[in-house]
């Protein structure tokens, strides 16, 4: 057996017979010939008969999609946006709008307003109402994201030390912003757990047993800075209540939840003190055996850390670009509003709800989107104060897809995936959303009355296209209008629309 060039095997042929194709005694010229013409004759019933014996002809197979309309095999970054086809021909406004203007229709009352741009050009392929401010819901999590990359870099990491305290035998435990903040050891390849108390702790004792201390150790937390209120009067109770939101403060287990995998119900009320008795707990561990006794009971610090301070130990959180990432994926409230005031002092302002709405606006002009008709109450979407367009949001994606700020790029990767990651993982299920499952990537916003969708699809002709849908007034509970949403974005990842 030998091998083809093309790496398939290929059956040795029989040695070729040279002289006449037949031989032996009475062999004549005329036999031949009658043969063939026998064979000429025979051939065309035999293509007539053909298909009674082999049944009719099997369907020509589909034409496989063009890799951008293929659901992906991985969620990984660098698939998260098709090469661009600059050639590929953009949608027509006229064609774009008759076929949105059916699906966004709200169920049982209020109103949707709309926005859908050609990525590469800007060009408005559909407007209702896109200039209108509506509240966005947890579609203003893209703004914050857009913010926290600007001003921190999306390779900025947050450091939660320890440094000694104000008085012999203490230590105190510094918030440095992470939030995400795990009790056992670090966890390097994730978001949520980067950093660990356990393994925090354990470069404690060491640095006290070099340092030749020994016998009883209080800890003390330095939770300085944030300031202002830690609980945003914009909030409703009901929505702290349900664990929603919870007071913010700059070091948190889990991002101010009991437990990483349970992801509703009630918070801590005071992360940082929590964050801290854990803390003890791994440092009373830690020290059992080197010596060291840790006293009960957790203060906070009577003022804030040297800025100078040596620090005995520190873990370092996960990057802001795999924070964004996953605040994004499951829209997490808590870590929102961290990134935005994290935002806000790395600008120079104070970390708080006013530093942290501040910067996300300002940070906005500066990436070249108009601010006006912005209101923000909050950086999370919780408010219902907050005002934001449909307009405002598709450039903002098109700054996210193709802008000059490749420090924007990190987004792509939050954004969650049509019936396969984060908050739109169960959805896109039905006969009339399945066509966008693995096409459509938007930020979802779920409010009692608001729903939203902003994101991008690259369309069946390979053009990318932004867009941004709001619905507000909506009736609470009513099943069509997510519905709705979907079949728009749907709509887009089918669209040639010409």
């Amino acid at each position: 057996m030998t091998t083809s060039p093309g790496g398939e095997p290929q059956r040795a042929r029989p040695p070729r017979r040279r002289g006449n194709a037949v031989t032996g005694t009475g062999t004549s010229w005329h036999w031949v010939l009658a043969a063939l013409l026998l064979l000429a004759l025979a051939l065309p019933g035999a293509l007539l008969l053909a298909p009674g014996f082999r049944g009719p002809d099997a369907p020509a197979p589909a034409p496989t999609p063009p890799a951008w309309q293929q659901i992906p095999a991985t969620l990984s970054a660098p698939q998260v946006l098709a090469p661009l086809q600059p050639s590929a021909p953009a949608p027509s406004p006229s064609a774009v709008t008759a076929r949105l203007d059916p699906l966004l229709t709200a169920d049982g009352g209020g109103t949707f307003t709309g926005m859908v741009q050609d990525a590469l050009t800007g060009q408005v392929l559909f407007d209702r109402g896109g200039a209108e401010g509506r509240v966005p819901a947890s579609n203003l999590k893209l703004l914050t994201a857009v913010a926290a990359l600007r001003t921190l870099g999306p390779e900025h990491r947050f450091t939660t030390k320890v440094v000694p305290g104000p008085a012999a035998g203490q230590v105190v435990l510094v918030g440095g912003g992470d939030v995400l903040l795990g009790s056992g050891e670090s966890q390097p390849g994730q978001a949520m757990g980067h950093a660990g108390l356990a393994t925090l702790a354990a470069r404690t004792v060491q640095a006290l047993q070099a340092a030749g201390t020994s016998g009883d150790i209080k800890v003390l937390v330095d939770d300085s800075l944030f300031t202002g209120p830690a609980l945003n009067p914009n909030w409703l109770s009901g929505d702290v209540e349900a664990g929603e939101i919870a007071p913010l403060y700059p070091l948190a287990l889990n991002s101010a939840r009991f437990d990483p995998a349970v992801t509703t119900g009630p918070r801590p009320q005071d992360a940082a003190l929590a964050a801290a008795q854990e803390f003890a707990a791994r440092l009373r561990e830690a020290g059992a055996g080197a010596g060291l006794t840790v006293a009960a009971g957790v203060e906070r610090s009577p003022g804030a850390a040297p800025a100078g301070a040596a620090a005995l130990a520190g873990v370092d959180s996960a990057t802001v670009a795999d924070q964004v990432d996953l605040m994004l994926q499951v829209s997490d409230n808590y870590l929102a509003e961290t990134m935005g005031r994290m935002a806000a002092l790395a600008t120079g302002r104070p970390g708080s709800n006013d530093g942290a709405t501040a910067a996300v606006t300002a940070e906005l002009a500066a990436a070249g989107i108009t601010p006006d008709a912005v209101t923000l109450a909050d950086v999370c979407g919780l408010a219902m104060g907050n005002q934001v367009t449909a307009r405002q949001f598709t450039d903002v994606v098109r700054a996210i897809t193709t802008g000059t700020d490749t420090r924007l790029r990190a987004v792509l990767a939050g954004f969650p995936v049509g019936g396969l990651s984060g908050t739109l993982d169960t959805r896109y299920g039905d006969a009339t959303t399945a066509g966008g499952a693995g096409l459509v990537r938007a930020k979802t916003g779920t409010l009692n009355t608001v729903l939203a969708l902003s994101g991008y699809v690259v369309d069946a002709d390979g053009r990318l296209l932004v867009f941004s849908f709001i619905g507000n007034g909506l009736a609470p509970g009513a099943a069509g209008n997510k519905v709705a949403l979907d079949r728009a974005a749907t709509a887009l990842a089918g669209c040639g629309c010409r």
